[in-house]
């Protein structure tokens, strides 16, 4: 398990699905060296710089945080049951309600989807809220999911920034 990323007044809440494991043996999101998160988040206007991940402690001063929808670190995020997920999904929804960031910005489509029984979610602003807030579905940045580029991850990010106002 890594700690979530949190600070006040967040803008927005990324949430991964669940750490792999060599976030959870460096103890910082996104760690693994294909993931395209930190250089989406880059690219999207979110950060000035490139920012590596045992930098996460500087995305509160961005406006920025993390957390995951499961705790469990896995190799591929498929190893997660549908019960963990759905577990995960309350769990989310209770911090998003306590945090209070402007957008949750989920990042992978069919975890969203079992986590919060929305089967036919894509990836874009829902048209439902998560603890009361705004949920915005992103394509999961892991160099596993071949289906997105780094720029199509990067301009959806983009969007969610533009959508917030900054």
């Amino acid at each position: 398990m890594i700690d979530d990323v949190l600070g006040p007044s967040l803008d927005v809440l990324f949430c991964g699905i669940n750490p792999g494991l060599m976030s959870e043996a460096t103890g910082h999101h996104f760690a693994r060296p294909g993931n395209r998160f930190w250089p989406a988040l880059h690219l999207s206007g979110f950060t000035p710089r490139l920012l590596a991940p045992s930098e996460q402690h500087l995305l509160p001063s961005y406006g920025l945080g993390i957390t995951n929808v499961v705790a469990r670190a896995s190799a591929k995020a498929s190893e997660l049951t549908r019960e963990e997920l759905v577990e995960g999904g309350r769990r989310l929804e209770e911090l998003v309600a306590r945090v209070s960031p402007k957008v949750l910005a989920v990042l992978g489509v069919s975890a969203y989807r079992t986590a919060f029984a929305r089967p036919k979610a894509v990836v874009g602003l829902q048209g439902e809220t998560v603890g009361g807030v705004p949920v915005w579905v992103l394509p999961n940045p892991s160099g596993l999911n071949a289906h997105w580029t780094l720029a199509g991850i990067a301009d959806e990010l983009r969007r969610v920034r533009e959508h917030i106002g900054r």
